[in-house]
């Protein structure tokens, strides 16, 4: 805990912030990126020890309907560890989820944080973090999202997603960073 803030519940989720959702020149760059990392910082120093960090990554040989995807991303078949898909924040011992799907709630993630609850932050709202967020709601597990550290490809995108997930209201609840830092 820092900054005075209140004792957190649950695990943190930091979906995917990695330099392919920040470069400006990537097809898949989240132009709030830079803007919603304050915020993460505050809520990863609250959460403690109970902070997961997620990557996506592409898979080592493309399947099914991914292969197609892969067609139009190219750009992304690249290893685990390139430049691209590190993390822009150092996750220091907290554990760190890869995943080859846009969602990251799966048996790694449940994993680490059993049956949450969980508070979301990260990007693409519309992509990774909603399709991380309604798994988890729908395995029952108590998710809230906190709008202003996330962020999407554009600020309608962003909204859409927000909206998607108000629709399953009460498994995913939403809160400000201020809200959740306060104990809200």
């Amino acid at each position: 805990m820092s900054g005075g803030s209140a004792p957190q519940e649950g695990w943190l989720v930091v979906v995917d912030l990695q330099n392919v959702f920040r470069d400006e020149d990537s097809p898949w760059t989240a132009p709030r990126f830079d803007e919603i990392r304050p915020q993460i910082r505050q809520l990863v120093g609250a959460f403690g020890d109970r902070v997961v960090w997620t990557r996506f990554v592409a898979p080592a040989a493309p399947v099914g309907a991914w292969k197609e995807y892969y067609e139009q991303y190219d750009f992304a078949l690249q290893p685990p560890d390139a430049d691209l898909y590190r993390l822009v924040e150092d996750p220091g011992a907290h554990p760190v989820v890869d995943a080859t799907s846009f969602g990251k709630w799966g048996p790694d993630l449940a994993a680490v944080v059993g049956q949450g609850p969980l508070t979301v932050v990260g990007v693409a709202t519309e992509c990774c973090v909603l399709s991380t967020v309604l798994p988890a709601a729908d395995a029952g597990v108590g998710v809230r999202v906190v709008p202003d550290a996330c962020a999407g490809a554009s600020d309608e995108d962003h909204e859409r997603a927000l909206q998607v997930m108000r629709g399953y209201a009460p498994l995913v609840s939403f809160a400000t960073t201020a809200e959740v830092l306060a104990g809200a």
